[in-house]
C-alpha cells in the first residue's frame, strides 16, 4: 500500500504515540518524526508514557514542537517504556480502548517489536486505528529488512570488542563476548564479521563445541595467533559456559564480557535517526489518510507499509550467506574457501 498524494484533510484530529518493549536508539527520532508530522497536518499529538500501562493509567503529555525539540540525538525514549501484565488480558485491552475513546484519541502510533504490534492488533479489534513502527536492536522483525536501533547497537558492540581486542593481544587471552539476541543472531553475526572474530555462535546454526570452537582455536594458535575472540548471541549458549569450556579444553586464559544493556544506550547513529524520522512521518501520514492496522517497514532502502496481521505472520531469515563467508575466511583451507564461493 502506498500514500499516493499529500494529505489535504486529515481523517484524525488527535493521536497518541507510545513506545513499548525494550528501548532502542532511534526511538526518540521516530517520536519526533511522528509528532512533527502531526503538527504539520494540524493533528493534536499526545505522548503516552510507559507504554500500554500508561495508556490504561492515563499517563499523558502534550507532544508539540517544543516537547520534541532536540530529542533526535538522544538515546532511549522520552516517553519511557514498560511492560503491562494488565494489558495482556482481554479486560486490560478493553480498558485501554475505552481510554482512547474517552480521551478522543482517534489513532495510535506504537513503536516497538512484535509484542508491541500484537498489542496494537488487539486494540484495533476494538476499533482503535493503529500503525506500528519496528524498533528493536535485535533486527528480528520479519516484515522489515531493518529495525530502528540495530545499526547503533552494532556500532556500540563493535567499539567495545575493538577495545577488548587491544587488551587480549597484550595478555594473549581468549575473549568471549556475549551480545544480545535472545532468539536471533543478527547482531552477533554483524559484530563478529565487523571485528574479525575467531568464532561466532548464534541460535540459528547448530555447532559441535569441540570441533567448531575448541579445534578452531587450536588451529589458529598453531597458525601463530595468540589471542582469540568468540562472539556469542545470548540465545545460543550462556557466555560463561562457553568461556569455561574453552578454558578447560585449551588451557588458554579466557575472559567473559557480557555487554548487556550498554548495547541499548547511547546517541543513535545517522541511519537510526534518519529511518526513525522517516518511519514516524509515514506512520502519521497513514493515520491521516484513514488507514489503520498497518506496520511501516523497509524493503531494501524503500519504505513500505503492510497489514499488521501479515507483518506478525512473517519471520526473518538468518543471513546464512554472510555466516558461510565468515566461516570460509576463518582458518579454513584454500579448497574449502573455493568451494564456498562455488556454491554461493
Amino acid at each position: 500500500m502506498t500514500i499516493d498524494k499529500v494529505v489535504e484533510s486529515s481523517a484524525v484530529h488527535r493521536i497518541g504515540i507510545l513506545t513499548s518493549g525494550g528501548d532502542a536508539p532511534g526511538m526518540n527520532a521516530a517520536i519526533r518524526g511522528a509528532a512533527r508530522a502531526a503538527e504539520c497536518l494540524g493533528i493534536e499529538c499526545i505522548g503516552i508514557r510507559h507504554g500500554y500501562a500508561g495508556l490504561i493509567n492515563g499517563d499523558f503529555i502534550k507532544l508539540d514542537q517544543s516537547a520534541v525539540k532536540g530529542i533526535t540525538g538522544r538515546g532511549g525514549t522520552m516517553l519511557f517504556t514498560a511492560r503491562s501484565s494488565k494489558f495482556s488480558t482481554p479486560e486490560g485491552v478493553e480498558e485501554a480502548a475505552g481510554v482512547c475513546k474517552h480521551m478522543g484519541i482517534e489513532g495510535l502510533v506504537v513503536i516497538g517489536g512484535d509484542g508491541t504490534f500484537r498489542g496494537a492488533l488487539d486494540l484495533s479489534k476494538h476499533d482503535v486505528p493503529v500503525v506500528g513502527i519496528p524498533c528493536t536492536i535485535d533486527n528480528d522483525i520479519g516484515c522489515t529488512s531493518y529495525t530502528i536501533g540495530f545499526d547503533t547497537a552494532c556500532n556500540t558492540a563493535v567499539d567495545a570488542v575493538d577495545r577488548l581486542n587491544d587488551t587480549m593481544q597484550s595478555h594473549e587471552r581468549c575473549s568471549v563476548v556475549e551480545v544480545m539476541g535472545r532468539k536471533a543472531g543478527h547482531l552477533a553475526l554483524s559484530v563478529g564479521v565487523a571485528t574479525g572474530a575467531t568464532i561466532i555462535l548464534v541460535p540459528e546454526v547448530k555447532y559441535d563445541f569441540e570441533k567448531d570452537v575448541n579445534e578452531r582455536i587450536r588451529a589458529a594458535r598453531l597458525a601463530g595467533r595468540n589471542n582469540f575472540t568468540v562472539i556469542v548471541a545470548e540465545g545460543a549458549e550462556p557466555g560463561y559456559e562457553v568461556a569455561d569450556k574453552i578454558l578447560e579444553a585449551t588451557g588458554i586464559d579466557t575472559r567473559l564480557t557480557m555487554l548487556g544493556h550498554i548495547q541499548r544506550g547511547g546517541s543513535p547513529h545517522v541511519r537510526d535517526r534518519v529511518v526513525g524520522t522517516s518511519m514516524g512521518y509515514r506512520a502519521v501520514s497513514l493515520l491521516a489518510s484513514g488507514f489503520s492496522s498497518r506496520v511501516v517497514a523497509m524493503r531494501g532502502d524503500k519504505f513500505i507499509d503492510l497489514d499488521i496481521r501479515e507483518a506478525l505472520s512473517l519471520t526473518k531469515d538468518f543471513d546464512y550467506e554472510m555466516y558461510k563467508t565468515f566461516s570460509a575466511l576463518t582458518f579454513l583451507d584454500k579448497t574449502t574457501l573455493l568451494q564456498t564461493f562455488k556454491n554461493s
